[in-house]
Order: structure tokens, then C-alpha cells, then sequence
């Protein structure tokens, strides 16, 4: 028996609600800021700099179950879709989840960056990718410009990556 076609009302095809990324980026920027400065102060104390790691590796694991989930199974986008979401106004528009999955897989490459440099060359290597994470959260949260999204639809123009869904030639 073969499962029955998508419609307008599956989740697939309807789209995420596009504050729901931007609340998750805004966690995500909080997050980063803390390891930021966990990590600047394990530049004079190694258990400031053990903490900064855990914490980098628990981002690291959020990003990486978002991306192979999608966001819309992100734990902290389900906070907003049950919490926040019901106390606002329907979204004018909805907004395709696979850009901002995309973006998640993003996020994990830099916080492993960041973690793989840090055995090398110590804290400073996760005050480094950790700016990088916050810079590009804080974009998202604050003013809806998604870096790895921007990132994703290059990748899909220079036909380096096809959309989901598209037709194999």
C-alpha cells in the first residue's frame, strides 16, 4: 500500500512559521555569548574552559539533532510552536523549513570547528567560532537574516546542491 499524496495541509508542504527560527536563534545567540565568555575566562582558568566546552558540545548536539530532525522537531522551536505561538497573531506568510535546516547543519560545522580547534590551540579557538555562531544567531534573532539560509539558496543557484523535492535530471 503506498502512502497517500502530500496536500496543502501536511507539514511538509505547509511551511514552518518563520518566528520560530528567529526564537530559536535568539537562545542560540544567549548560548554563545555564555561560551564566549566561559572560554575567555578559561584563558586563566581550565575549568572555565571545561565548561565552555560541555556547553559548545550541547550546542553542538542541538545543531546537529536539528539538522538530521528538522526544525521542526527543534526542542527549542517546539517550546515556541506549543508556548509562544498560541499567544500570537497567525504569520502572514509561512517560510520553507529546509533553509533553516540547512542552516542548523551550519551551525554544528562551526561549533565542531570551534571544538576540534579548541584541543589544538585551547579557549581562544572557542571564543572564535563562538563570536562566529553568536554573530550569525544574533543576525537571524534580531533582524530575520539567516546566514546559513543565505548560505543554503547560494548553494542551490550554483547548483552545488539541489532542493528538496526537486526533479533528478
Amino acid at each position: 500500500m503506498t502512502a497517500p499524496a502530500p496536500t496543502s495541509t501536511t507539514p511538509a508542504t505547509r511551511g514552518i512559521d518563520p518566528r520560530g527560527p528567529r526564537f530559536v536563534a535568539g537562545i542560540v545567540a544567549i548560548k554563545f555569548l555564555v561560551v564566549i565568555a566561559l572560554a575567555l575566562l578559561g584563558l586563566d582558568s581550565p575549568g572555565f574552559a571545561i565548561a565552555a566546552l560541555v556547553l559548545a558540545s550541547y550546542n553542538a548536539a542541538i545543531f546537529l539533532f536539528a539538522a538530521i530532525a528538522g526544525v521542526p522537531r527543534h526542542p527549542y522551536g517546539l517550546i515556541f510552536k506549543k508556548i509562544i505561538r498560541p499567544r500570537l497573531k497567525p504569520p502572514t506568510e509561512l517560510e520553507d523549513p529546509t533553509p533553516p535546516t540547512f542552516a542548523q547543519g551550519v551551525g554544528f560545522v562551526v561549533t565542531i570547528v570551534g571544538i576540534l580547534l579548541f584541543i589544538a590551540f585551547g579557549s581562544i579557538a572557542l571564543v572564535i567560532a563562538g563570536a562566529a555562531a553568536f554573530v550569525a544567531a544574533f543576525l537571524n534573532s534580531v533582524f530575520a537574516f539567516c546566514l546559513g539560509c543565505q548560505i543554503y539558496l547560494l548553494l542551490v543557484r550554483a547548483r552545488i546542491i539541489r532542493p528538496k523535492g526537486a526533479a533528478l535530471a
